[in-house]
């Protein structure tokens, strides 16, 4: 599958275990390469889909000084956005228990911003889904941030973990963006690279 990048050496850049797990799914040999550092910042007028998108973005640039003609890198950021704000990932446990209680009864949209670059081509593409969680209680709340780790996750949680599996009464779109990497999107991108 996927024959119009099998010349190309595929890079996950990206520390992050889930996406490595969902990129492993389509079957597509890769490596992965992280660079330490890579500023996350984004201007204060984004909104919503546009914040990761604009990130993504950022951290393909990181990576295109030191590219070879024949790598292909895939760089993403995903954000929670609930009530006309970013929730990325929580300073302190603290926090995460702020973030979990904000989304409790509450539909949020999680968006991840996905850029596949080649020394040659460039493509970008947001994907978002929306979650309706179900009343979560202190001790529910309290259990998970001690037991996970909600710390390297946007909006502290994992739809993966057992917060996922009690909190998520509802899911449109796809549960795979909600992990990290929209894969089926993905895959149907990665056809249009030359």
């Amino acid at each position: 599958m996927l024959d119009n990048i099998k010349d190309y050496k595929v890079i996950l850049a990206s520390a992050s275990p889930r996406r490595r797990e969902l990129l492993a799914g389509l079957d597509i040999p890769f490596t992965v390469k992280s660079l330490p550092d890579v500023d996350e910042t984004f201007p204060a007028e984004l909104r919503a889909g546009d914040i990761p998108l604009f990130i993504s973005k950022k951290k393909a640039d990181a990576y295109r000084p030191t590219m070879a003609d024949d790598e292909l890198v895939i760089t993403a950021d995903t954000i929670v956005w609930l009530d006309d704000k970013a929730l990325g990932k929580p300073s302190d446990k603290d926090e995460a228990r702020r973030m979990l209680h904000k989304m409790s009864q509450k539909t949020h949209a999680v968006f991840t911003g996905v850029t596949i670059t080649t020394k040659t081509q460039q493509l970008s593409f947001v994907a978002q889904s929306n979650v309706t969680f179900a009343r979560l209680t202190d001790e529910e709340v309290d259990y998970y941030v001690e037991k996970y780790a909600p710390m390297d996750k946007a909006g502290a949680y994992g739809a993966q973990e057992w917060i996922g599996y009690i909190g998520m009464e509802n899911i449109e779109g796809s549960y795979f963006n909600v992990m990290g990497l929209p894969v089926q999107r993905l895959y149907g991108e990665l056809k249009n690279i030359k």
